[in-house]
């Protein structure tokens, strides 16, 4: 149903709760993901924080990482923060070799660019297409996005310090990825434009006139 998008969180590992409890409160109707077939059963799929290449490990363990590469091939929304972000890349630097990844994105991702759990910080940052006020991030042993392809579009970037100008948000389709973690600081402009995306593409299938 449009008005209330089925929007799973995969629960394998990382900041699960957080997530559902945004998504819930932007409108969505938010389940929890393990196996194929309730990812199956969703409109889309968040793929949270956490540890990226146990969540890979994991996506093998329980027979989803087949089943995801195809739903999002088949265009299926997707929202990816911090660990998400990685797993939604088509390559992924300084990571594990087998470690796994989604190909949801053409964007090349490093994994813990700005450092380790000590280095992690906060900056307000611009994020394109969202109202108001710039979007506090939150960045845990956060990636950057070395390189977006063609038809990626830029998001937000990081405004000053050494990190200064790079990709930390962006958009590909119905596929978006933030290396920092909007679903702990409160506000929820990211999940809520998200959540208006699902809802447009549920409502444009819905209204495909039938020959």
């Amino acid at each position: 149903m449009p008005d209330q998008p089925t929007i799973g969180v995969l629960a394998l590992q990382g900041d699960v709760r957080e997530h559902i409890a945004v998504l819930a409160e932007c409108g969505a109707r938010p389940v929890l993901v393990r196996r194929p077939g309730e990812l199956a059963a969703v409109d889309a799929l968040v793929l949270p924080g956490g540890e990226s290449t146990a969540i890979s490990k994991l996506l093998e363990i329980f027979e989803l990482l087949e089943p995801l590469r195809a739903r999002l091939r088949a265009g299926m929304p997707a929202f990816g923060s911090c660990a998400g972000m990685i797993l939604l890349a088509s390559e992924v630097l300084d990571t594990r070799a087998d470690a796994k990844h989604l190909d949801g994105i053409d964007m090349t991702v490093r994994r813990n660019a700005f450092g380790r759990q000590v280095d992690s910080f906060e900056t307000d940052i611009e994020f394109a297409g969202l109202p108001g006020d710039p979007v506090r991030a939150v960045f845990i042993r956060a990636p950057w996005v070395e390189r977006a392809g063609d038809g990626v579009e830029v998001l937000a970037r990081v405004p000053s310090g050494p990190a200064a100008g790079r990709i930390v948000a962006v958009r590909q389709g119905r596929v978006v990825a933030t290396a920092f973690h909007p679903e702990v600081t409160g506000d929820h402009r990211v999940h809520r434009m998200f959540v208006d995306l699902v809802r447009g593409v549920a409502l444009s299938s819905d209204t495909v006139p039938s020959t």
